[in-house]
């Protein structure tokens, strides 16, 4: 009996996938669950086990497009194990003598030993390459010794820095250097996931009609309640007190005032939400990812920094999984941590709105009649003018904007 295997559904949204490398060769023999192949979404990178144990035929080609239910492989499940077969033959060996005994075990253990051992899988093997890490360097923690995906990336993760060669004890040149240009270039394969990545942002831009209303924020209030609380905030929860949960807890509570906002259009319909999932822009060893956090409306300050915390050391480990990845209503991206001042973040569909938290920055305000310092930060809201008007995006961003700038109000609901 023959099976196949098929790209499985990953999500809302995902209706593409590109194939970005086998585990197995073709004619292998599979068990039952083991991973086959990895394929990659412009959200993660996950695994495709085998259903039944038996013989692989592999279909799709590395760094193909497959739309969801594309044939993968075949597995011919009536195929016994390779072996068996060495099972059988060894019955029918004769008896051998004490010496040549002696002399196949040695053989057999050294086989035993160098099978398998040191040799990396194709997804570990391509991880080592691009990060030029030679297998000499990581000790493989598979089966017989082999060198899975995990071991590369933490081979990867300790490679040390190159030490720069030291200067042979030379006179010292008196004469002026000359001019040192470079007319060099350097060619890099563009990886699966960003070219996924790529293909998703344009037409996200493409089939919306995004427009970016900006506004700014004074954080004076949050600052002084950081400083004031953050060593009790972390010994009573075990997280720090940041600013995404202030930002992420304002956005839940603008969105349930705005519905409109926390919508989406389905098939000439409009999906409203009764909740607030709220994506976040996670960095990992790929590049950003936007897994969410579920239901933020209902969560204290302290249930969203864990939660945050929580998606960003599996981002950084590459454990997040297709569910995290998928489904949410808006998203909070925040360029400042790389010193961004202003940008024009892209929707992420099928969403219909985004806020880009920026750097916070010291600048003379007007308060009161007098100039003072005050930690300001610009923010900026990119939405679906389909299907949110310039008046509610607004008075969203506003409604923003008073919440940080008065947080008791978060704390009372008002």
């Amino acid at each position: 009996m023959t099976i196949e295997i098929k790209v499985p559904t990953v999500g809302e949204s995902i209706n593409e996938v590109i194939l970005a490398s086998w585990l197995v060769s073709d004619g292998d023999y599979v068990e039952m669950d083991q991973m086959l192949c990895e394929l990659e979404s412009d959200k993660a990178t996950f695994e495709v086990p085998a259903e039944k144990a038996g013989i692989i035929k592999i279909i799709a080609e590395v760094d193909a497009e497959l739309e969801i239910g594309a044939v993968l492989c075949s597995i011919d499940t009536s195929a016994a194990p390779a072996q068996n077969a060495t099972t059988e033959k060894k019955a029918e060996v004769p008896e051998m003598t004490e010496a040549e005994t002696s002399t196949t075990a040695s053989t057999t253990t050294s086989a035993k030993e160098s099978y398998a051992s040191g040799t990396p899988s194709p997804a570990a093997a391509k991880i080592l390459t691009e990060n030029e890490v030679s297998t000499e360097n990581v000790d493989g923690t598979g089966k017989d010794g082999r060198i899975t995906k995990a071991d590369a990336l933490g081979a990867v993760a300790n490679k040390p820095a190159t030490p720069k060669p030291q200067a042979a004890n030379k006179p010292a040149d008196t004469t002026a250097p000359a001019a040192n240009f470079s007319r060099s270039t350097r060619t890099q394969r563009m990886s699966s996931l960003r070219k996924t990545i790529s293909k998703h942002l344009l037409n996200a831009k493409n089939s919306t009609a995004m427009l970016t209303t900006f506004n700014e924020v004074d954080l004076t209030e949050i600052k002084a309640l950081r400083a004031k609380y953050k060593e009790s905030f972390k010994e009573k929860y075990g997280v720090s007190l940041g600013f995404m949960g202030f930002f992420m807890k304002a956005c839940a509570t603008a969105l349930m005032e705005a519905p409109g906002v926390n919508a989406q259009i389905d098939e000439g319909n409009i999906l409203y939400h009764n909740y607030a999932d709220i994506s976040i822009a996670v960095s990992t060893p790929k590049g950003l990812v936007v897994p969410k956090v579920q239901n933020v409306e209902s969560l204290n300050l302290h249930e969203i920094e864990i939660k945050v915390k929580e998606l960003a050391l599996k981002g950084r480990d590459n454990k997040l999984t297709m569910e995290e990845m998928t489904g949410g209503t808006f998203t909070v991206s925040n360029g400042g941590v790389f010193g961004s001042l202003q940008s024009t973040p892209i929707i992420n569909a099928p969403q219909s709105a985004i806020l880009g938290m920026h750097k916070i920055q010291d600048r003379p305000m007007a308060i009161n009649g007098e100039v003072v310092i005050r930690p300001m930060m610009y923010l900026a809201m990119s939405y679906d003018h389909r299907i949110i008007d310039g008046k509610e995006a607004v008075t969203f961003l506003v409604r923003i904007k008073e919440l940080l700038e008065d947080p008791i109000r978060l704390m009372l609901s008002v």
